[in-house]
């Protein structure tokens, strides 16, 4: 039994039962960047214009076009980093969270992006391995978001150091790959232990965004979350325990060329220049990462997550029928842009429809990482439960959902509002105003069980990728979206019911109506 059973374990009672160090308090004058500082790199402008094709956010959740063939192409690959993770707005808005006194001021200001972050810390570096078929030089690239543009590292094709790295299972017949690694100093400045849980659900962020921005046109983003990430560190010359390298993306691209052997012990030489005079390091950090790079060779075989899947609905519960999804046919590219967070804007005076509530619903059960890349193959490992406060034909209470049956199923009845403001620890939100509060699951003991430390990693990654799922539909949608950790795990399970079932409740998802004419400020710079 590896550590991240002890740290699965810390962060449900975390609410309880405080995590290491108890008395630390950032330091918030000294914090790091939200991104990588390379001086003196040659930075190459990305394009930044409209993408191609008029593609739609319910594109992207049916996937029914894509094409692991259809190749990408540097204006393409441009725009989906751009909808991603790159700025594209600044907002001050009147709300209800506790950054808002900071917003106005320059150095602190909320710069907006497609993709949800924990606590909007972003610590998330895009590399790009680029090789012989593509539009650049060969060579290591650095995506900088506030450029927008690509920073060259390092010159030469490099590819095969990455597909001896994935080992014989995937990307063998391709030479272009986007690297996700995650210098955990930009978050754990702020959440210290707690950091990790965090990080490794804002790569699932990211690639789920990627998924659903390419698979809307036609295109395969399959992360690899099995390789020797040891290897991939050295590559990009970074201390593996500081940064960790959580995912490879290999891309189709036009006339991919594989060269022979790897090169000899190749290495970044540029270095990140940090702004924080003081760096801390964290043991449970130390010891949650060194055992998640354990076994990251050893990828899951077919069928191996099976009994990890998440568990049907229960018998003899009362069913709720929900009406069909509304079809989200809003350009994904617009989606993205007016995504946001709804602190302290939720108002329970016009309720949700059931179709709102059931298109929420669906879409964050379209979760990703089940194809053969995570080893989970046809297992559903998410599940999601509602807490329904306003919604026009559902009664209050909470709920199991079925995405097969597209239906509820009734756990407990009543209204949850006290409930679920008893139970969460911040100001930011007033959990009794939204119409629904959803919330996935996943059985990560049993996910442990079944492929190791690393599995921590996918647990989480899955967690991220639904939450970016519901925001894209709630923006899609036009109604009220939030996201948050600060809750009490263990009364969540406690609720709910599922003690037998060994499913952790790791996020709610807030859906409901705003508050109209609310004071707000949004300055889009792309």
């Amino acid at each position: 039994m590896g550590y991240a059973y002890e740290y699965a374990t810390a962060i449900m009672h975390r609410g309880r039962v405080l995590m290491e160090p108890k008395e630390f308090v950032p330091n918030w004058p000294d914090q790091p960047r939200k991104g990588k500082y390379f001086p003196g790199v040659e930075t190459f402008p990305l394009h930044d214009g409209s993408p191609p094709g008029d593609a739609t956010v319910q594109d992207g959740l049916d996937g029914a076009q894509r094409d692991a063939a259809r190749p990408f192409d540097l204006p393409f690959l441009g725009a989906m980093l751009h909808d991603s993770y790159g700025l594209v707005g600044r907002r001050l808005g009147v709300q209800a969270n506790t950054d808002l006194r900071a917003l106005p001021t320059y150095t602190t200001a909320n710069w907006n992006r497609g993709t949800a972050s924990g606590g909007g810390l972003y610590p998330v570096s895009v590399y790009w391995v680029c090789g012989p078929s593509g539009p650049m030089p060969p060579g290591v690239y650095h995506y900088s978001t506030k450029h927008h543009a690509m920073q060259r590292l390092l010159t030469g094709d490099v590819t095969p150091v990455v597909r001896e790295a994935l080992g014989a299972r995937a990307g063998q017949d391709d030479d272009q790959f986007l690297l996700l690694g995650v210098k955990y100093w930009q978050n754990a400045f702020k959440y210290n232990s707690f950091s990790f849980h965090a990080v490794t659900m804002d790569i699932g962020t990211i690639v789920q965004t990627w998924r659903l921005w390419a698979g809307a046109r036609g295109r395969v983003v399959e992360p690899e979350l099995w390789f020797d990430e040891p290897r991939i560190a050295e590559l990009l010359g970074v201390a593996n325990e500081e940064e960790g390298i959580f995912a490879v993306v290999p891309l189709a691209w036009d006339s991919a060329r594989r060269p022979g052997s790897a090169p000899a012990r190749v290495s970044v030489r540029h270095r990140d220049q940090e702004r924080s005079r003081t760096v801390l390091t964290f043991d449970t950090m130390t010891k949650i990462h060194a055992g998640t790079v354990q076994g990251a060779t050893v990828a899951p075989a077919p069928g191996q997550l099976v009994a990890a899947a998440a568990h049907p609905p229960q018998p003899g519960r009362a069913r709720v029928e929900l009406p069909p999804p509304l079809a989200l046919d809003v350009p994904v590219r617009t989606a993205l842009r007016r995504r946001r967070s709804s602190f302290g804007r939720f108002d329970a005076k016009v309720p949700l429809t059931a179709a709102q509530l059931g298109t929420g619903l669906a879409a964050s059960a379209c979760t990703p990482f089940t194809d053969a890349s995570s080893g989970a193959g046809a297992a559903r490992l998410a599940k999601l439960y509602a807490f329904v406060n306003h919604v026009d034909g559902v009664p209050p209470g909470a709920y199991e959902y079925d995405p097969d049956g597209h239906a509820l199923y009734l756990v407990k009845a009543g209204r949850p509002g006290p409930f679920l403001q008893r139970n969460y620890f911040l100001s930011n939100y007033n959990l009794e105003q939204a119409g629904v509060v959803i919330v996935p699951t996943v059985r990560t003991t049993a996910v442990l069980d079944a492929v190791g430390d690393r599995g921590y990693r996918l647990v989480n990654a899955t967690i991220g990728a639904v939450a970016q799922n519901f925001y894209t539909a709630a923006s899609a949608l036009d109604v009220g979206g939030g996201v948050a950790l600060g809750f009490d795990n263990i009364s969540f399970i406690e609720e709910l019911d599922l003690g037998a079932t060994g499913e952790a409740p790791l996020l709610i998802m807030l859906l409901g109506h705003e508050r109209a004419r609310p004071a707000d400020f949004r300055y889009d710079i792309a």
